[in-house]
């Protein structure tokens, strides 16, 4: 049997995505473990989750450090021990240095909630209604040192609806995020993922743009397993 793959994952809130990841290990579904959850925020709810799973946390005030270049040499001092395959971001809410990315190219995932390259930044959910988009979602890439820049992997689709609000359609992106992000990951984990000067390639074919595109109701029927 294989050694699963090693990941360090790094939150910001309630860890949602955090949680989603963990259910799919539990369940046999990623051939991966989590060997530590790193968090910018001490009143984060992600970290209990964490702490719960039995998984070691860390936790780092970016306040307390003198701009990004310092904050992210000290997360860099505290993930590279674990030797992690994989970094996941999921919902860390930090902008990384150049550096950073650099350090973990190929081996830095992302979430993020919009159909990218639409609507980068923060806000998404309104800026999808703001601009009469007919369909809205959220999007898995790898990490490049442009902000919610970066090959994508894998992107969910939702209808915008007539009665939406930012809060609604924050929902139902939010489900659709906890189906792609282990789904991703799992790719990964499998060998079936990877970053080439290409772009990203699953099942060694060049994935599109778009990365794998997935429409909501259609998910099970299309999505590779």
């Amino acid at each position: 049997m294989p050694q699963p793959c090693n990941m360090v994952v790094l939150i910001s809130g309630s860890g949602s995505n955090l949680q989603a990841l963990l259910d799919g290990i539990k369940a046999g579904e990623i051939p991966a473990r989590i060997s530590a959850v790193l968090c910018n925020r001490a009143d984060a709810y992600g970290l209990q989750r964490a702490r719960e799973a039995g998984i070691p946390t860390h936790v780092f005030d970016h306040k307390q450090y003198d701009g990004r270049e310092d904050f992210d040499a000290a997360l860099i001092q505290a993930i590279d021990p674990y030797q992690p395959q994989l970094v996941v971001l999921a919902g860390f809410m930090r902008i990384l240095t150049p550096g950073f990315v650099r350090h973990y190219t190929g081996r830095l995932l992302n979430i993020h909630p919009s159909l990218l390259p639409k609507h980068k930044g923060l806000h998404t959910h309104q800026l999808a209604l703001d601009a009469g988009d007919s369909e809205h979602g959220c999007s898995v890439h790898f990490v490049s040192e442009e902000l919610d820049g970066g090959p994508l992997v894998v992107q969910a689709v939702v209808p915008v609806l007539a009665s939406d609000t930012a809060s609604t359609l924050a929902a139902r992106v939010q489900q659709q995020e906890h189906r792609i992000y282990p789904l991703a990951v799992r790719w990964f984990a499998e060998g079936r993922l990877r970053l080439t000067e290409q772009g990203a390639m699953l099942d060694k074919q060049l994935l599109p743009e778009t990365g794998y595109l997935i429409r909501d109701k259609a998910f099970q029927a299309q999505a590779p397993s």
